[in-house]
């Protein structure tokens, strides 16, 4: 009996006939999305990591060969190696030095003096200029003989270097190129600093602090959380950086700028080894995923939320 009473009272009410409708008329109005979803997403990342243990090269049908293209990648082949250490070198060194620079024209974007929302437009607007428009206008600017940044140093008695025409000089050039667009993430750094309360700065003030004690002991840790989301967006895109080396070196010169997307990108269309292309967008996840996690890992030493503890 009291077994039958308890099944009663777990059964879930009958919904309505007006709630079967609306449920049916959300999903129906949601179906466009969901088929999308469904099918090039949902099955593109499965069909991916299947052909990634296949022989296929889109023309035949894929053969299954089972963990050859990872053991190929890891231990066989110089490139991959290469293109890894290459999109490395963005993470370590492009990365710090675009959020400590977005961060740094933040804080100049903060200041109260006439005029600063004009200052604010003209460093924003570089961030809409398309990536391919953009890659072709520093190619231009970094022309080893009539590129504007050589001209500009020649006037100061410098001799500019080759820029993307170098091995030594293609990926801090690229790393220059990307600071044009920083006023994006400064934006959001921007955003983060006029919600930092007043009575904060007061309170340090009252304690004898000055602008360096500011910036350490209060803007920093109240920013953290802006500095933790720009920091993961900026490792998830260096990884994938693609279309700008694309436009602009295609590897070169000596592949100096092959980058991993670009090298999976040349075996998947151009060599037409669709299955070892999917290795590598596995194995380039799995990077990504696992410095993802790192990162979050650290995050609760020195991420701020207000209201909240780190333990």
């Amino acid at each position: 009996m009291a077994k039958q009473i308890i099944d009663k009272n777990l059964q879930r009410p009958k919904k309505s006939k007006a709630a079967r409708r609306n449920l049916f008329n959300g999903l129906l109005f949601a179906s466009p999305w969901i088929l999308g979803f469904i099918v090039f997403t949902v099955y593109a990342i499965s069909a991916s990591l299947y052909y990634s243990f296949c022989r296929y090269d889109i023309l035949t049908p894929p053969h299954w060969i089972g963990m050859k293209n990872y053991t190929r990648l890891l231990t066989d082949d110089v490139i991959f190696m290469h293109s890894l250490w290459n999109t490395m070198y963005m993470v370590i060194f492009g990365l710090p030095i675009g959020l400590v620079l977005s961060l740094a024209l933040s804080l100049l974007l903060n200041i109260k003096v006439k005029g600063i929302s004009i200052y604010r437009a003209i460093f924003y607007i570089p961030t809409l200029v398309p990536a391919v428009a953009l890659a072709t206008l520093w190619m231009w600017l970094l022309n080893t003989d009539i590129g504007l940044v050589n001209v500009l140093l020649s006037k100061i008695g410098i001799a500019g270097p080759g820029w993307l025409n170098d091995p030594a000089w293609a990926k801090p050039a690229l790393i220059m190129m990307g600071l044009w667009g920083i006023g994006g993430s400064s934006i959001i750094y921007l955003a983060g600093l006029q919600n930092i309360p007043d009575h904060l700065y007061e309170a340090a003030e009252l304690d004898g602090a000055n602008s360096y004690h500011k910036l350490r002991h209060v803007t920093l840790p109240m920013l953290s959380p802006i500095i933790f989301f720009n920091l993961i967006m900026g490792l998830i895109g260096s990884f994938q950086y693609f279309t700008q080396v694309y436009i602009m070196t295609n590897g070169g010169p000596q592949d100096s700028t092959l980058f991993y997307a670009l090298y999976l990108f040349n075996r998947a269309f151009v060599d037409l080894k669709m299955g070892y292309a999917s290795a590598m967008a596995w194995i380039l996840f799995a990077i990504t995923l696992v410095c993802t996690l790192l990162v979050f890992k650290t995050s609760a030493k020195w991420v701020y939320y207000e209201g909240h503890t780190n333990e």
